[in-house]
């Protein structure tokens, strides 16, 4: 039942918003994602657990009561066969929704068995969502509610975590700042280590990197570096449910790209904040660990169960809750076209 069914039928106009009930039917979609990925932990092979991870999602995001179109999947129709961006998912019922979706944020964690791979799923209004086409990386600057009005992406590293540490209440070496682990931060590294603050460095997954500066208990307090464009967008979902500030500026890796954003008339001068990379005040978001880390568990297997661990928030109730749930894989498998029992 969505939030206005009490009107009089003449006052019931425009399209509808997301339904309050939406966020437990989207966290079985995330809970399928990281069950299927799950069985490819440490086993090398980053792109069958993508695709377990994809297959998974697709059969079940097909049951949620929404319209949705992917506007953040895996890539254009051609090269992505499932979860492709525009492509419409959700039982055709209910509102009209932007979906972003990373059926593994961190396959190269996963890969590897390292932590912080998690499957993640965002849902908004439609138009709600930042169109990241012709520029697939962003600069980007994210920290909690503490200090997101007095940080800003345009000044030096070292002034920021000055400024994230007063804010605080502590000195600059008590910041620890997250950044991918590229050869492009060579430099942002070298100026993170002279102002005194302590690096988390994280292999892949910047989605989980910038949840952890915004979540008590993570240790983590600031990200910094160039990421992805859709991830910093499923970022400013989570982020309008928690709090705190994401700060971006487009980064076209090369001429054609620089040329490309241009045409599509992005100004690639402009810092783009959390409301501008996702609008609204009513936005779903859901993760699924897949390993272990400092969000959220990894998914357990015994001979006939699986323990998840989410993530499910909604910004417009402000309501975050951390769900662990236990699978019967025999139950799962009566109604499911996917076999949660194997790898491959």
């Amino acid at each position: 039942m969505t939030d206005h069914h009490h009107l009089p039928a003449a006052l019931d106009v425009g399209p509808e918003a997301p339904d309050r009930n939406l966020a437990l039917e989207l966290v079985r979609v995330t809970e399928a994602g990281a069950m299927a990925s799950g069985r490819y932990v440490g086993r090398g092979d980053k792109n069958g657990a993508d695709g377990a991870a994809v297959r998974a999602m697709r059969a079940l995001v097909s049951t949620v009561s929404m319209n949705g179109v992917v506007v953040i999947g895996e890539g254009e129709k051609d090269e992505a066969p499932m979860l492709y961006n525009g492509e419409r998912v959700g039982d055709g019922t209910g509102p009209e929704c932007d979906v972003a979706v990373d059926p593994v944020d961190g396959t190269t964690l996963t890969a590897k068995g390292m932590n912080n791979a998690v499957s993640v799923l965002a849902v908004a209004e439609r138009g709600a969502m930042f169109d990241p086409s012709a520029v697939f990386y962003m600069d980007k600057l994210v920290t909690g509610p503490e200090a997101a009005e007095y940080v800003d992406i345009e000044a030096p590293p070292e002034v920021n975590i000055r400024r994230v540490a007063k804010a605080k209440g502590g000195a600059p070496e008590d910041v620890t700042v997250v950044i991918l682990d590229r050869p492009r931060h060579e430099g942002l590294v070298r100026r993170v280590r002279e102002s005194g603050a302590r690096i988390k460095f994280i292999a892949d997954g910047d989605v989980a990197g910038a949840i952890m500066t915004v979540r008590e208990g993570t240790g983590v307090d600031l990200l910094l570096g160039i990421g992805g464009t859709p991830e910093g967008i499923i970022a400013a979902c989570a982020l309008k449910c928690l709090g705190g500030t994401i700060q971006g500026k487009l980064w076209p890796k090369d001429e054609d790209e620089r040329r490309a954003a241009l045409e599509a008339g992005h100004d690639l001068d402009r810092v783009l904040f959390t409301d501008d990379l996702v609008r609204g005040e009513n936005v779903f978001f859901v993760a699924t660990g897949v390993t272990d880390g400092e969000l959220l568990r990894g998914v357990r297997y015994r001979a006939e169960t699986a323990t998840t661990q989410s993530l499910v928030m909604r910004s417009r109730s402000g309501t975050i809750r951390q769900i662990d749930s236990t699978h019967r894989l025999s139950k799962l498998r009566a109604y499911s076209v996917v076999d949660f029992g194997r790898a491959g």
